[in-house]
């Protein structure tokens, strides 16, 4: 944006010095410029360049044939024009535009009778400037082309490797759970049968007695199955896993940070999702909101056994903040299970931060609640 105002600013201050110094007739010169305007802006839409540069070149040869007196400042617009195409026309192109103005600059030079020779020199600098300037432009493109194409090809294989492992994972855990299934479950099963044979055959208290130790035993190896069956990922995996999925999936770089003692902590069900979708609301919110696509995030333990995260991405000015959708949301979850959150920003940073109560204060909240 800030280049389109600077091309614009300059197209208008050549124009109104051609009005003022080589003009004999203003408003005619005034109503080229209205419409070289218009045609110079027609040139962000970056369709049919080549057309829209030759009629502002022949929009200049009107104003010299018609109005223009002895002055040069016509040539610095046909220049500017020049230079503008390096940067938007093809080689072949920009070969052929540069042919046509520098066919109007040498035939400017003589119809004012003076500078044949400077003009031609001048000419012969801008040809070399211009071509080297347009390869260089046309090599950069290429590249960022290549690159957009080789970062393409790297988040879809990160993708297929990402989704290989979970299902290797997956079927590893599966078949697991089937031989536990297939090989413990199944002995166990045969073991009480016996025991209640033997326990109507001999009428011996013992045999009551191990019946429902046995019985204990087949319904944790049952859970343990179905939790091996369950693919479902809880706690500070979770949070894990959708860091590499916005990696994989964005140009968002995150630097994660797991203080010592975090991993330790047992989370519930409930704290699981809100700690995960706390994260994602500000992560989400990094790639909206800021240029920048770098972000910290920092997990540990507080010295009552919380958790507490902190979100921190930079942002190029502080604005004033106001509550939307997702930052009522993340507040209204982290108040359901008693924890804190806040919000703030500095000169450079958007930063997040908040404490979910695992110790001393989720049995205090807990116990408020009930006496609720």
């Amino acid at each position: 944006m800030a280049l389109f105002f600077g091309r614009i600013s300059l197209f208008s201050c050549l124009w109104i010095i051609v009005i003022l110094f080589d003009s004999s007739f203003i408003p005619f010169s005034i109503s080229l410029f209205a419409v070289s305007f218009a045609l110079f802006c027609l040139l962000s839409l970056e369709k049919h360049s080549i057309y829209i540069y030759v009629a502002l070149s022949l929009l200049s040869v009107v104003h010299i044939t018609a109005v223009g007196t002895d002055d040069f400042f016509i040539l610095l617009y046909l220049y500017f024009l020049i230079v503008d195409a390096a940067f938007r026309l093809s080689e072949r192109q920009l070969s052929g535009y540069l042919c046509f103005n520098l066919i109007i600059t040498v035939f400017y030079s003589v119809l004012v009778g003076s500078y044949v020779i400077e003009v031609m020199i001048l000419d012969i600098f801008f040809v070399i400037l211009v071509l080297s300037s347009n390869r260089l432009t046309a090599e950069r493109t290429e590249l960022r082309h290549m690159y957009e194409q080789l970062l393409g090809e790297f988040r879809k294989n990160k993708r297929m490797h990402a989704s290989a492992e979970r299902a290797a994972r997956l079927e590893e855990r599966t078949k697991i759970a089937r031989d536990i299934h297939d090989s413990v479950g199944h002995r166990l099963t045969a073991l009480m049968m016996k025991m209640e044979i033997l326990s109507i055959q001999k009428k011996e208290q013992d045999y009551e007695e191990l019946k429902p130790m046995a019985k204990e035993a087949l319904e944790e190896t049952r859970e343990a199955v179905r939790a091996l069956q369950n693919e479902e990922i809880e706690g500070i995996a979770s949070v894990v896993q959708l860091i590499r999925r916005l990696e994989a999936e964005s140009q968002l770089m995150v630097q994660f940070t797991l203080k010592q003692g975090v991993l330790s902590i047992s989370l519930k069900n409930k704290q699981s999702i809100t700690l995960y979708r706390v994260i994602q609301e500000a992560l989400t919110n990094a790639m909206r909101h800021s240029p920048y696509r770098e972000v910290q995030v920092v997990l540990g333990q507080s010295a009552i056994g919380d958790v507490t995260f902190e979100i921190r991405n930079r942002i190029h000015k502080a604005r004033h903040l106001h509550d939307g959708f997702g930052l009522t949301n993340m507040k209204q979850r982290m108040k359901e299970i008693g924890g804190s959150l806040h919000i703030y920003q500095t000169e450079q940073d958007f930063v997040v931060t908040g404490a979910i109560p695992c110790g001393v204060k989720e049995k205090e909240y807990h116990v408020a609640d009930t006496n609720r």
